[in-house]
C-alpha cells in the first residue's frame, strides 16, 4: 500500500510497482485541466499502455495540452497507429534520437532517454523507474519490483523546467515547433534540501546523481541499502562502498537474481567476491525481475529514480532521480526493501561463492573484461578511468 509523507511543503506518495503507480498516474491524467507532459523510455502496446494512451487521448480531446516524448529505441515497437490516434486529437508526440545505428558503438548513439517523468497541470509530478508496461513480465508469476514517487510541492517547478527544456531541445532537433504553453516555462525556484530533483545529462549535470550517491555513502554511519537492477559501479563508487563496509557500516545490496541481459549479469557477478569479502550482504531478487533504482542511507536519506549504477546510466543516458532527506519517507522505503529481501530474494553466501569452479570464474571475469572494453570503445572509460 502506498504511503504519503508531508515534507517541507511537499506531499510525497511512495508507490511500489505498477499496481500502485498506474492508478495514481491515470487518475491524475484523467483529472488534468491544462497540461500533461510525459517522458518514457518504454511505452509498450499492452494493457497498461492502452489505458494510458486512452487517458492521454481523453485529455487531448478536452483541450488539455498533451506532450509525449519517447525514446526511439526503448519504445520502438509502439504501433504508429497509437501515435496517430493521439495526434489526431491534438496531442504532440516526439521521438528522442530516432536515428538508431545498430552496428555502431558510438557514444552519441547510446545516449538514450531513460527518464520516467510525468507532469500534470504544473503541480503534480511522477518520478521513478517504472516504464509504461504491464506490471507482470511474460512467463513470470509476480510483478517486477520497482518504485516511483508522486510529488506535489516546490520541487515540481524544477521538474517542469527540466521537462520543458528537453522538449524544446528535441523539438528544435527534429525541426518542429513545440507548440508548448509559454506559461509552463516557470522560473526554477531553489527548493529546500529535504527534497531535491537531480538529473543526468551530457552537459552541466553529467555526474550529479552519482555524486549524490557518493556523498551519502561517504557520510553513512550505520546502514546502506541499495536496490539496483543493473549494478556495475566504477572503481570510485566501489571504493567508497567498500570503505563504508570496512569502517563498520552495514551494507545490503538487493540485485538482479533473474538473468535478463547475460553479459551485464555475469559482469556484475564478477564483483561479488570483492564485495562479499568486505562484509557486504548481497541479496538476489528471484521472485520476478528487479527493476528498482532506489537506496536508503542511515534511515534518513533516500533516492528513487531511473538511474542504475552502471556505465549506461552514469555516463550516457538521460536520467532523473528524486533525493529525499526525511526519516518517515526513508523508513517506508527501507521497510519495503527489507520485506522484499525476506520474501522475494535469497542471500548469497560467501562460502558458496568461493566454491565456484575455475571455468565459472573465467566466464565472469571475461564478461567483466568485455564490458570494460565496450565502455572504453565509447570513450567514457578512458575519460573517467572509472570502471
Amino acid at each position: 500500500m502506498s504511503s504519503t509523507h508531508e515534507i517541507s511543503g511537499h506531499r510525497l506518495a511512495l508507490l511500489r510497482n505498477g499496481e500502485e503507480y498506474f492508478p495514481h498516474l491515470l487518475a491524475a491524467v484523467h483529472a488534468a485541466r491544462h497540461s500533461v507532459y510525459l517522458e518514457a523510455y518504454i511505452f509498450a502496446a499492452d494493457h497498461s499502455g492502452r489505458l494510458l494512451k486512452d487517458a492521454l487521448k481523453s485529455a487531448a480531446a478536452r483541450d488539455v495540452s498533451v506532450h509525449v516524448l519517447l525514446d526511439a529505441f526503448g519504445s520502438a515497437n509502439l504501433p504508429a497507429a497509437w501515435l496517430d490516434e493521439m495526434r489526431m486529437l491534438g496531442a504532440k508526440v516526439l521521438w528522442f534520437r530516432p536515428e538508431l545505428a545498430w552496428l555502431r558503438l558510438r557514444r552519441r548513439h547510446l545516449r538514450r532517454l531513460h527518464r520516467k517523468l510525468v507532469l500534470v497541470d504544473e503541480h503534480i509530478a511522477f518520478v521513478g523507474g517504472i516504464n509504461i508496461i504491464d506490471d507482470v513480465p511474460a512467463q513470470m508469476d509476480a510483478p517486477r519490483l520497482d518504485y516511483a514517487v508522486e510529488v506535489r510541492g516546490p520541487v515540481v517547478a524544477q521538474i517542469a523546467h527540466s521537462m520543458l527544456k528537453l522538449w524544446k531541445l528535441v523539438s528544435w532537433t527534429n525541426f518542429r515547433r513545440s507548440g508548448s504553453r509559454a506559461g509552463l516555462f516557470m522560473r526554477q525556484e531553489p527548493t529546500r534540501r529535504e527534497v531535491v530533483f537531480l538529473i543526468r545529462d551530457n552537459l552541466r549535470h553529467r555526474r550529479d546523481i552519482e555524486h549524490a550517491y557518493l556523498r551519502a555513502i561517504g557520510h553513512a554511519q550505520h546502514e546502506i541499502i541499495i536496490a539496483n537492477a543493473y549494478f556495475l559501479p566504477g572503481r570510485r563508487f566501489r571504493r567508497v562502498l567498500l570503505h563504508a563496509a570496512r569502517r563498520g557500516v552495514k551494507v545490503l545490496l538487493l540485485l538482479q537474481g533473474k538473468v535478463e541481459y547475460r553479459l551485464q549479469h555475469y559482469a556484475t557477478l564478477a564483483l561479488y567476491g570483492e564485495l562479499l569479502q568486505a562484509g557486504i550482504e548481497i541479496h538476489e531478487y528471484t521472485r520476478s525481475f528487479l527493476h528498482a533504482k532506489v537506496a536508503v542511507v542511515d534511515g534518513k536519506w533516500a533516492t528513487v529514480g531511473s538511474s542504475n549504477i552502471d556505465p549506461f546510466s552514469l555516463w550516457l543516458a538521460r536520467e532523473a532521480n528524486l533525493v529525499v532527506q526525511d526519516g518517515g519517507f526513508a523508513a517506508a522505503l527501507r521497510d519495503s526493501l527489507l520485506q522484499e529481501m525476506r520474501q522475494g530474494a535469497r542471500r548469497v553466501a560467501e562460502s558458496d561463492w568461493q566454491r565456484r569452479n575455475l571455468l565459472g570464474r573465467i566466464v565472469l571475469r571475461g564478461s567483466y573484461a568485455l564490458v570494460r572494453m565496450l565502455a572504453g570503445m565509447t570513450g567514457y572509460a578512458r575519460k573517467h578511468d572509472d570502471i
